[in-house]
């Protein structure tokens, strides 16, 4: 067996023996318990009240990381003692280290970011043995991030936020498709904001399907916004995340932001503007059509949905899933699809998601209904 202690990155290392290799392999499975040639490594941090963050109430995020990756982990007040073959050890220590820098940035730590530097670190391991990547190449060690004013850097927790972070800033026009509590929206309007912030784009227009079929909003009492901003909630609830209150206000008043239903984008033309149209599940055909040809000179769109989730009336055709039909290889348009294993929102989530996915799949040999 093979010992090595070191501190995080910042601090200056303690080394013995051969240095880490690095891991490239996939995941072990839930539960595996390492096997083969084992190195002890000890991890020693600094800051007392960080360490424990990054540890989680009761050591959860060490028992997380421990049944994604097959190693073990052993807490002693600000140090941790991993034993794991030597691939495993040298990821988990960037697991560890990754989630120390984020402690130190943010203040805290959740099991949705305990899941994104598991994936980071088999993201990292992979580059690290081709140092003649051209210098012109992207930098992959680290997933994609936002920075807003309020909220900071945001950094994406899996690979298809990755992914879908890429695409924004790549195409013109970007399709998110795949289950509730991926970060679709979130993200979406967190990217939009970034943009309005660094005065690439000059306006944010957000719409949705207000009621399940047909836009029917005559019946709830007010104005137009009051009207919608029911059904806009969630998008709202983002952008108070992202921006300072008053900057929300201030935007809904001067018309930077703007609140539109679908039905009442007909006819205009968008532009140098970020147009985020979510729930697009519930859009129509026609409805979907005339949204996609609202595209300005300088505008970008992007289109989220959860095709599993549609409440269109029997029948009646969804929009998104005919869109993404028909525009499949069009140029400047790119679609990244989420599924249950990219669930942020809570663990809990991912596995109704999950299971939910599993009931719906045909069994070999039954009947169908």
């Amino acid at each position: 067996m093979r010992r090595t202690t070191l501190r995080p990155a910042g601090s200056q290392p303690l080394r013995e023996g051969r240095p880490d290799p690095v891991a490239t392999g996939p995941e072990a499975p839930d539960g595996a318990q390492p096997s083969g040639e084992m190195d002890e490594v000890t991890l020693t941090f600094d800051d007392n009240r960080a360490a424990g963050l990054v540890f989680g109430h009761y050591d959860q995020n060490l028992a997380h990381i421990e049944r994604r990756l097959g190693v073990v982990l052993n807490a002693l007040g600000n140090r941790i003692v991993v034993r794991a073959t030597p691939e495993l050890a040298a990821r988990t220590r960037r697991v560890l280290e990754s989630l120390y820098e984020r402690v130190r940035l943010e203040g805290a730590v959740t099991l949705g970011d305990v899941d994104g530097a598991i994936q980071e670190s088999a993201l990292q391991g992979s580059l690290f043995p081709q140092p003649e990547a051209p210098p012109s190449a992207p930098d992959r060690s680290r997933f994609e991030q936002i920075s807003t004013r309020k909220r900071g850097p945001v950094r994406a927790r899996n690979a298809a936020q990755d992914s879908y972070l890429r695409a924004l800033r790549q195409n013109e026009l970007v399709f998110a498709d795949g289950p509730a509590g991926t970060g679709k929206t979130w993200l979406a309007v967190g990217f939009a904001v970034a943009l309005l912030e660094a005065g690439q784009a000059e306006r944010l227009i957000l719409s949705r399907p207000a009621v399940e079929a047909g836009e029917r909003l005559g019946f709830l009492p007010g104005d137009m916004r009051d009207k919608v901003d029911p059904y806009l909630r969630p998008i709202y609830d983002a952008l108070h995340d992202f921006m300072e209150a008053r900057h929300v206000e201030r935007g809904l008043q001067t018309g930077m932001i703007e609140v539109a239903p679908l039905a009442f984008m007909r006819g205009r033309t968008l532009t140098n503007a970020v147009v985020l149209l979510d729930e697009a599940q519930n859009t129509t055909s026609m409805q979907m059509k005339m949204f996609l040809t609202r595209l300005g000179e300088g505008s970008r769109m992007i289109v989220n949905g959860d095709p599993s989730q549609i409440d269109l009336p029997a029948g009646q055709r969804s929009g998104l899933t005919e869109a993404l039909r028909i525009l499949d290889g069009v140029e400047g348009v790119a679609r990244v699809q989420f599924r249950d294993v990219d669930v942020v929102r809570h663990d809990l989530v991912r596995r109704i998601v999950t299971a939910y996915d599993t009931h719906s799949r045909p069994t070999p040999g039954a009947p169908t209904p």
